[in-house]
């Protein structure tokens, strides 16, 4: 059973830290307070209605513990609507948040009634003294909730961005499945014409992925998905979509069963990572599938490539001849011929960081047991 967490509200001045809990009827509380954390259980009327609350709170900075100090130092106050905590800090300072962890649990608010008196009714007095003494306190809160706030959105969005593709990439795979259950191998020329529309869309929907780094959404670089994800444009939109005799290539759907097996790992992984929940299978299999797909897939792609060379030298599509206004040549099959050596290099490049990768992500953890 689950017991749920009451809503918090939180402020400081230099040398405490205050904490509402919003539960009415509440009896006998109980408030624990060690070094760098506080919990609280209580049976009480919240938003849950009445039932049996409670929460632990890991602490910014250092406080004065119960356990360690004879004083007394917090504070617990019983009213009738709340329990009102006070802790005083170890060291007068400001802390940049309460918690610990940059994440902030979805039950802790900031109290903006922060300059209310005791009685409940404002003082524009007591507000004037708060805010001479602590000055531009109220513009950190509220600064601070709007980031929280922030941080809870980009997560969302994206969590839904990667539950979106883990969704496309599973229908892609699913339609290709049961068409090959029912007509087997002659479901194979068929498959861009099926699938092909769902594929292009989720592949330029991955460009969301080179900008999320540029936004400050996720951490690391911009040039490996951008190397990735336009390499697998190229193939997809210069080669297949843009020859109508390769669509009917067996090499495509190969190369879309490819594809979708490395996603259907990857933004799951990417998900669990979002809400940093370590999946001992998926960490695996999203740094271990690649061994044997990425390789495939590179091999995949040079045949597409290759194939669409002698189409591309008889139609000459793309291709851009002398003489013309601009006094520019570009010759299609030319550059697929360059591209096959760059798809090489970029392929031992991508292999390569994947390995440095599967290496930090899969070392074995050493225990060291201490002698008794």
């Amino acid at each position: 059973m689950v017991i749920p967490s009451p809503f918090v509200y939180w402020a400081q001045t230099e040398n405490s830290v205050s904490l509402k809990v919003d539960l009415k009827g509440v009896d006998s509380p109980y408030v624990l307070v060690l070094e760098n954390a506080v919990k609280f259980s209580s049976k009480g009327i919240g938003a849950h209605g009445l039932s049996y609350y409670e929460f632990s709170l890991d602490l910014f900075s250092p406080v004065k513990s119960d356990e360690t100090d004879d004083s007394q130092p917090t504070t617990v106050r019983v009213l009738d609507n709340r329990v009102d905590i006070i802790i005083q800090k170890c060291k007068p300072a400001w802390w940049p948040r309460v918690t610990a962890q940059p994440q902030k649990p979805a039950w802790l608010k900031i109290n903006f009634d922060l300059w209310k008196s005791e009685d409940g009714e404002d003082s524009d007095q007591e507000k004037r003294d708060v805010m001479r003494d602590y000055p531009g306190m109220y513009e950190r809160l509220q600064k601070e909730e709007i980031g929280y706030r922030k941080e809870d959105f980009i997560k969302v969005y994206l969590a839904l961005y990667n539950l979106f593709q883990f969704v496309g990439y599973t229908y892609i795979l699913a339609v290709m499945a049961v068409r090959y259950v029912k007509l087997e191998y002659e479901s194979v020329n068929d498959t861009y014409e099926h699938v092909g529309s769902a594929m292009k869309f989720l592949q330029l929907m991955q460009y969301l992925e080179v900008m999320h780094p540029m936004f400050g959404y996720t951490r690391g670089g911009v040039f490996t998905p951008f190397l990735q994800v336009s390499g697998r444009a190229f193939v997809l939109f210069f080669n297949i979509e843009a020859e109508p005799r390769m669509q009917s290539k067996p090499v495509v759907f190969y190369l879309f069963v490819i594809w979708s097996c490395i996603e259907l790992v990857r933004y799951p992984f990417y998900i669990s990572q979002i809400y940093k929940k370590e999946i001992g299978i998926l960490t695996w299999l999203r740094y271990s599938m690649w061994i044997p797909l990425y390789p495939l897939g590179f091999l995949c792609e040079s045949v597409v490539i290759l194939r669409n060379i002698p189409y591309f030298e008889e139609t000459q599509r793309f291709t851009v001849s002398l003489p013309n206004e601009w006094n520019f040549a570009f010759h299609m099959p030319t550059f697929l011929r360059m591209h096959l050596l760059m798809l090489s290099a970029a392929g031992l490049f991508l292999m390569k960081h994947m390995y440095k990768l599967r290496s930090v992500k899969l070392k074995p953890r050493i225990v060291i047991k201490k002698c008794k």
